[in-house]
């Protein structure tokens, strides 16, 4: 009788102490709540609460009851932690600290188990590490802007920064950190009419004083000679990737430090190249090393998941040495427009004007390739030249004039679409060839126009084309406000079902349940913005799975996508598909061209210094093929870090880039190239 009791008095007390250290509140949700405002009203994470609440990231209601753990009874993290927002990953987060992804790996094994989730705490490396450091606006020596600076004020270890990654908003930001836009803006005054990629934000604390002094010249048409380099002398090349690798044994007493030094490359850089290295290295090991003498960017190695017929062709293997060609870079610097400034009107300026930090970001990557064609042999001249233009004005009549350029093999830009056609226009007799870099119009109709940014339309088709190779049945739930997309819809893919909408505006379920088969894959495109719209369909796909084989879709961004209230995991499960002109590029190459950009610029290149890289060593390769540029549009398909080129011929005239990635979601938040 008394073990008995003993027992039970056991049992009791372990329960209590279970009970205490779980310790929890019940929450009603009232109308409207959001998980998000939930958390912060009793001073816990969204990931906190769906840790008792599993069946809470589809969707909240009013008055549902859910479990909220008590703010006390968390287990402090020691040292450095990072909240993980919405689309974050292991990588981005590594990039974001500076820190190896394998050591985040370690310190956060539930991670790697189970995947990242929305507001889960992740462990920093080391207890001093700091976020990236805060990107520096860097003019292009080479050819407009010379950069003065003194050494920057360390950060106080008291303040909380935030860098900001792709297709974060302001909005999104304050909301994680729980602080107003304004507050956000006070603290960062230069975000005020732009939020740039990389940049990094001030949260808390005091910014320390900046100490820059920058001084900006008038952009000079400047000519980098990229020619075949003489045999008989040695030429210092910086490094970034290679054109080709050879095979190395490893000899005995070598070490990771001496084999980086032999083949003067980091360590960094060569373990990215040899995985293996990081259990150390041993006798005999063949190792993947750069082959002699050749140093430069390539195009990125093939995905695996792309489709047979895609023939990318690598136009580094087959270049041709030949007569010497020009490319002309015509860039929207706008020096007359600051000639007057002060150094201190300077600096503001270069803070505030988006529109100079793309150009300027778009030409650090067009540096890099540069270098890298020079590195690779090619004969070619480049001329940057500045258009001067904005939505009103430009110089590129004179400067198309005056520079006779009538003669170049190629010119690269200006930005505005409308200029970009004068240019054509005035080289249009000589045929020259004209790459619109960034704009997504179409255009009037030039035979020597070439736009290297994939319209609209063509996303819209690439995704239709995709659903179709797979014999998809296309289901549409589109918003009535959509009109356009309803009209190319019923007009180029007319086999599409449209769901019926009620007189209220919501989705008639039942309908899109009727349209569904048995037999083939069910593609369900999502063309609203509407919270409420795109809440119902995907609960009703969810609990169709188990009849069905469906799959979600969109064929335009959709910023609501980014919004908390729609869970990211319910995204994941119908694994959603998604047009994009770039695609995330994780290959030794693009890692090896991402490390170098960030040595020499002090930040991780932005889409627009990927994109200036991409266009220009695409259009170098292109030009050094023993061909003309318009036979190799429409002989090559190629892919470069972030973009593919499958140029094709407009119904009027000119050719359009029609290189669209489709891409998925999967279970670990990642992203899948699938065509």
């Amino acid at each position: 009788m008394n073990r008995l009791i003993l027992t039970f008095c056991i049992f009791f007390f372990s329960l209590t102490s279970i009970a205490s250290a779980q310790a929890y509140v019940k929450h009603t949700v009232a109308k409207g709540e959001t998980i998000t405002q939930i958390a912060t009203k009793y001073k816990v994470t969204p990931f906190d609460i769906y840790k008792l609440n599993p069946d809470s990231q589809s969707g909240i209601k009013e008055n549902d009851v859910i479990l909220i753990p008590s703010a006390t009874s968390k287990t402090a993290v020691s040292g450095k932690t990072h909240t993980a927002a919405a689309k974050e990953t292991l990588y981005s987060i590594s990039r974001t600290y500076n820190v190896d992804v394998d050591e985040l790996k370690k310190l956060n094994p539930d991670i790697v188990k189970d995947g990242l989730k929305v507001g889960q705490t992740v462990k920093i490396p080391g207890s001093s590490s700091a976020p990236a450091t805060v990107p520096e606006v860097k003019a292009p020596v080479k050819a407009t802007v010379v950069e003065t600076k003194t050494a920057p004020t360390p950060a106080s270890d008291k303040n909380t920064y935030h860098v900001v990654e792709p297709k974060e908003t302001k909005f999104g930001i304050a909301k994680k950190y729980k602080i107003s836009i304004a507050e956000l803006e006070k603290k960062n005054p230069e975000i005020v009419s732009n939020l740039p990629v990389g940049y990094k934000l001030l949260i808390s604390g005091t910014a320390p004083k900046a100490t820059s002094n920058v001084a900006v010249e008038k952009p000079k048409p400047v000519v980098h000679e990229v020619s075949q380099p003489e045999t008989t002398k040695t030429e210092t090349v910086k490094k970034t990737t290679f054109s080709g690798f050879a095979n190395y044994e490893v000899k005995p007493k070598e070490t990771l430090f001496s084999l980086a030094k032999t083949f003067d490359i980091t360590e960094e850089e060569l373990m990215i190249l040899n995985p293996t290295l990081k259990e150390g290295v041993k006798t005999g090991m063949i190792l993947k090393v750069p082959g002699k003498g050749s140093v430069v960017v390539q195009p990125v190695e093939k995905n695996a998941s792309s489709a047979p017929n895609a023939k990318v062709a690598d136009l580094s293997k087959s270049v041709k040495v030949q007569d010497k060609k020009q490319l002309v870079l015509m860039l929207p610097f706008n020096a007359t427009k600051i000639q007057g400034d002060t150094l201190k009107t300077i600096g503001m300026r270069l803070k505030k004007d988006a529109f100079l930090n793309m150009t300027l970001d778009f030409y650090s990557g067009a540096l890099v390739a540069i270098d890298s064609a020079k590195a690779l042999g090619l004969n070619i001249d480049v001329k940057i030249l500045d258009s001067e233009e904005s939505k009103t004005s430009s110089n590129v009549a004179a400067l198309v004039q005056n520079n006779n350029l009538a003669n170049a093999d190629a010119i690269i830009g200006p930005f505005y679409q409308q200029y970009i056609e004068k240019v054509a226009e005035l080289v249009g007799k000589n045929n020259v060839p004209v790459i619109s870099p960034l704009s997504k119009e179409i255009g009037k109709p030039y035979s020597n126009l070439y736009q290297a940014m994939p319209p609209l339309d063509c996303s819209k088709a690439a995704m239709f084309e995709f659903m179709k190779s797979k014999n998809g049945n296309i289901i549409i739930v589109s918003d009535p406000k959509k009109i356009a997309n309803k009209e190319f819809i019923s007009k180029n893919y007319p086999g599409s079902k449209f769901v019926n909408i009620t007189e209220v505006g919501a989705v008639d379920v039942d309908n899109m349940k009727s349209l569904m088969v048995k037999d083939h894959i069910n593609y369900v495109i999502l063309d609203t913005e509407k919270t409420g719209m795109i809440l119902s369909t995907t609960n009703a796909l969810l609990a169709a799975m188990s009849d069905f084989q469906i799959q979600l879709a969109i064929i335009e961004p959709n910023e609501t996508l980014d919004f908390e209230e729609i869970s990211l995991k319910r995204l994941t499960i119908l694994k959603m598909l998604y047009p994009s002109f770039t695609r995330e590029n994780n290959s030794p190459e693009a890692t090896v061209f991402e490390n170098n950009y960030k040595k020499q610029n002090k930040i991780f290149p932005s889409q627009y210094a990927t994109r200036g890289f991409d266009i220009t060593f695409d259009t170098m390769l292109r030009l050094s093929q023993g061909k003309s540029f318009e036979t190799s549009v429409t002989e090559d398909k190629t892919e470069q870090v972030e973009s593919k080129f499958e140029y094709a011929k407009k119904d009027s005239s000119g050719y359009v880039n029609k290189g669209i990635y489709i891409l998925e979601y999967q279970d670990d938040l990642s992203v899948k190239q699938v065509n």
